[in-house]
């Protein structure tokens, strides 16, 4: 059927888009001076599409109509986000129930609570994968063009990608090709999957292939109109006018043609005996959190799947950078790789990062490089660990006079800041059963920032497993928004696993000694 769409009425509108020439508006970039003096400029097509995009996602939420519908066409956009409830919603729109919506300062905002929910939104984005580093709540509230839209477009990109991925809709193994593997599709990132789905109905339909959703776009009309034509029978034209495609904005057709296969892929799986479907497992919450942390440090190339896309080292040298550990990029073969001897170059890389991690004094017995370039996922997931750890550490570090911080110090402390504040709870480790009801870390919150949990919404005494959950998802919620990077989900207070309940108390501790 949907191959049908694309070619029924295909013939008549491509002779009526040709002979009538697209008029083409050029719209100036606008620029806006910073404090520090330097000229950021940003895309009025970008405000426009994402203006849009949060008008209909929000239309009919209670909590923004204050600020809704805001109008493309004016700088609304940038000061209806500077309180941070836009934010939150479009955070959790993306990722469903990142933020538990009893945290969002919602009545009557005042300068303190409005910093709450950016520092909520910040610390929440963060955790889903957003690069955050060089952002402020302040830069938020002020409204700054190019960092609004940067932000806006990286919680936009992970909701429009959160389904293109095999484990999720396994009808995109339609998109093989002769002589591929599920494992083949499995290592493509959402945009060349995106790509090939393009194409894929392109070539049905009979039009040249495209290679990207920039150049290729804007001179091959074609594509645009065919898609177009599609988007505008199944009712989401969304991100891009003609003027868009005409100057190859990618993020602007990358988000158009990523709504459209969300809408409507048009795609049957396959019935194709050799397939091996007891391959496609979805990632692990754990392997979730890795990637997540990774890609919040700003890592290069975006991980999209955590064993093949570590299998260069590339993203975990990047890594060792960031706990301060020096590397030496004139001994690492960096991409594009030669069509001759790629694994050699790329288990040389792994190799280093084994050495380095050895010189760093992490345990690693029995891990080699040739485990990373494998992708063996016990192995790759011991080293990330313990670079997760060491990165939480270090924050605790700068802020400690350096003194080593390790796991006794961290129970130490939230037992002491506990027992200062006058709460009754305590913790003998990060294995402690008790962690389950959270009300270990919501009263350390409540200890670091007296006042702010509402304890009429936490539940105690004999509790069921929702009432652990809920009182997990307000715990991390609420960790984040008085300021500490969780990157935690509840579900690992919960179930106390002992390497993530270390990284809440690690930044709650880390928030707690900044006092600010």
């Amino acid at each position: 059927e949907g191959i049908f769409h694309f070619q029924h009425t295909l013939a008549k509108t491509f002779r009526k888009v040709i002979n009538r020439k697209e008029g083409i508006l050029a719209i100036g970039g606008t620029s806006e001076l910073s404090s520090e003096g330097t000229q950021h400029s940003y895309s009025e097509e970008e405000r426009y599409a994402f203006v849009n995009w949060i008008n209909t996602a929000l239309e009919k939420d209670p909590d923004c109509q204050h600020v809704l519908a805001m109008d493309p066409n004016t700088d609304a956009l940038f000061t209806a986000l500077g309180d941070g409830i836009v934010l939150c919603k479009m955070i959790n729109l993306s990722v469903p129930d990142t933020i538990d919506e009893r945290t969002i300062n919602k009545k009557k905002l005042t300068h303190f609570t409005t910093q709450e929910n950016l520092n909520l939104a910040l610390n929440s984005a963060s955790a889903i994968g957003c690069h955050v580093v060089n952002i402020g709540a302040l830069d938020l509230k002020e409204g700054k063009p190019h960092l609004v839209l940067g932000l806006l477009w990286q919680i936009i990109k992970i909701g429009l990608f959160a389904d293109i991925e095999l484990s999720r809709n396994e009808a995109l193994a339609a998109l093989l090709r002769d002589g591929e593997t599920l494992e083949d599709l499995m290592k493509l990132s959402p945009e060349e999957l995106l790509l090939r789905w393009a194409n894929y109905h392109l070539e049905n339909a009979g039009w040249k292939k495209i290679n990207n959703f920039s150049s290729d776009i804007s001179d091959s009309r074609a594509y645009f109109h065919i898609l177009n034509q599609i988007a505008d029978r199944l009712g989401c034209r969304q991100f891009v006018t003609p003027t868009d495609v005409i100057s190859g904005n990618p993020k602007l057709n990358l988000a158009f043609v990523a709504n459209l296969f969300n809408k409507y892929p048009a795609l049957t799986k396959p019935d194709n005996q050799d397939i091996d479907w007891g391959l496609l497992e979805g990632e692990t919450r754990e392997e979730r959190t890795f990637r997540n942390w990774m890609n919040s440090l700003g890592v290069n190339p975006t991980v999209n799947h955590l064993y093949v896309d570590l299998q260069d080292a590339i993203v975990i040298l990047q890594l060792y950078e960031k706990i301060k550990v020096p590397v030496d990029w004139n001994k690492v073969n960096k991409p594009p790789y030669p069509k001759l001897g790629t694994n050699m170059k790329k288990l040389e890389n792994c190799n280093y990062a084994v050495d380095l991690g050895k010189s760093t004094k992490f345990s690693l017995v029995g891990i080699g490089g040739q485990d990373l370039n494998d992708g063996n996922a016990t192995l790759t997931l011991a080293l990330v660990w313990q670079l997760m750890r060491r990165y939480t550490l270090n924050v605790l570090e700068d802020l400690g006079d350096g003194e080593k911080a390790n796991d006794d110090v961290i129970v130490k402390w939230v037992n002491k800041t506990l027992a200062e504040a006058g709460k009754s709870t305590k913790i003998s480790s990060f294995k402690d059963k008790e962690i389950c009801s959270s009300l270990a870390v919501l009263e350390l919150i409540d200890a670091i920032q007296p006042g702010s949990i509402n304890f009429e919404l936490v539940k105690t005494g004999g509790l069921s497993e929702d009432d652990k959950l809920n009182n997990a998802k307000y715990a991390i919620s609420m960790a984040r928004k008085i300021g500490a990077r969780v990157y935690a989900l509840p579900e690992d207070l919960v179930e106390v696993k002992p390497k993530m309940v270390m990284t809440v108390f690690a930044c709650l501790m880390g928030r707690g000694m900044k006092r600010v």
